[in-house]
């Protein structure tokens, strides 16, 4: 099966405060009409953050005019967390980028053709040959389906290399006259941030020092449950879909699938040792807490990734293993999962 053998991620320079934060929209909000300041107070309150990364100084929010500037200016930033990430990635397992044998990317908060991992082919040095696999529409559970694919791949290429790379501007995704409660839910929650993780073959190499092994994968979506998550694409760029059904779906539906799939590899949940979990929300961590009967602090990695930098969608279920790997160095099986739209899970079971 295949290996994962490192993690390494990548944050802007600009960190704000949770109160920093929501006084800039409540500065903007003071624009419209009938918004009440108490509630924007108690919604960035309710989501538990306490500080988060943004690409742009927050000033420069206010000042950014449509879609397509938006969209430069993610793609500039973009660039530079990725190359950052994925160069301290290789250089940490020793691998020079002319060794990778297949390059995923994921982002669904900005558009770029030709995609960012071909324009960093041609800054760091890949091999032409080098498949390349862009990802979009994936929102936040792209971080554990580019594993699941990737690993997918590495099945059928054992000797081979790969990279999954996920980055996520969120904050320019911001839209200033959507005054909903999806929107101010959001813009009290997502954050800016890239990570990316290296895989290997079996009969590859670095196969033998890698810290973790893909023993199972399994793809679940949810019947009928389009509008629970996504982007609406509007003239000033992308639009949040969010619904209150997420802890919902968190609680039943996702838990019946854990266990089904924990089940078929003759699993139960008090055997899994690390839960590598996208934090979505409190709500969220909270309903699949309950939904799998899991030990208190089961899921302390996710709140405290949520708390310390938001929540980065696709990018933070990879900070989380980067963390996790780092800390916990038990030996039995761990599952990593995200849900996201379609509405959709990705389980990966790792040991």
């Amino acid at each position: 099966m295949p290996h994962i053998v490192g993690v390494s991620s990548a944050f802007p320079p600009n960190y704000y405060s949770q109160d920093q934060l929501t006084q800039a929209l409540l500065s903007i909000s003071n624009e419209q009409q009938g918004l009440d300041a108490a509630r924007i107070k108690k919604l960035f309150a309710a989501v538990k953050v306490e500080g988060r990364h943004l690409a742009l100084p927050l000033e420069r929010y206010a000042k950014l005019k449509g879609f397509g500037e938006r969209n430069r200016e993610w793609l500039s930033a973009a660039l530079e967390l990725s190359e950052r990430a994925v160069r301290e990635c290789l250089e940490l397992a020793g691998l020079p980028p002319n060794d990778v044998q297949l390059f995923a990317s994921s982002s669904v908060t900005g558009l770029s053709v030709p995609s960012i991992e071909a324009r960093l082919m041609n800054r760091l040095g890949f091999a032409a040959d080098c498949r390349r696999v862009p990802l979009f529409g994936l929102g936040c559970v792209a971080g554990a389906a580019g594993i699941a694919r990737v690993s997918d791949y590495l099945e059928g290429h054992p000797t081979h290399a790969a990279l999954l790379l996920c980055v996520e501007l969120c904050s320019l995704t911001f839209q200033p006259d959507d005054m909903s409660v999806a929107n101010l839910i959001a813009s009290g929650l997502f954050a800016d941030g890239a990570a990316c993780v290296l895989l290997v073959g079996d009969d590859h190499p670095l196969a033998s020092k890698a810290k973790l092994r893909i023993e199972a994968t399994r793809s679940v979506l949810f019947p009928n449950t389009e509008a629970v998550m996504g982007w609406d694409i509007v003239d000033t760029g992308f639009r949040i879909v969010l619904s209150g059904k997420v802890p919902e779906l968190a609680h039943t539906a996702l838990a019946h699938s854990i266990h089904a799939f924990l089940s078929a590899n003759d699993l139960h949940t008090s055997q899994i040792t690390r839960w590598v979990a996208h934090p979505g929300g409190p709500a969220v961590i909270d309903a699949m807490e309950r939904g799998l009967e899991l030990p208190h602090g089961a899921l302390d990695h996710s709140r405290e990734c949520l708390s310390r930098i938001g929540n980065l969608s696709s990018a933070s279920v990879l900070v989380i293993l980067q963390e996790s790997m780092a800390t916990n160095q038990s030996r039995g099986p761990a599952l990593l999962l995200a849900m996201g739209p379609g509405f959709c899970a990705e389980l990966v079971l790792l040991r």
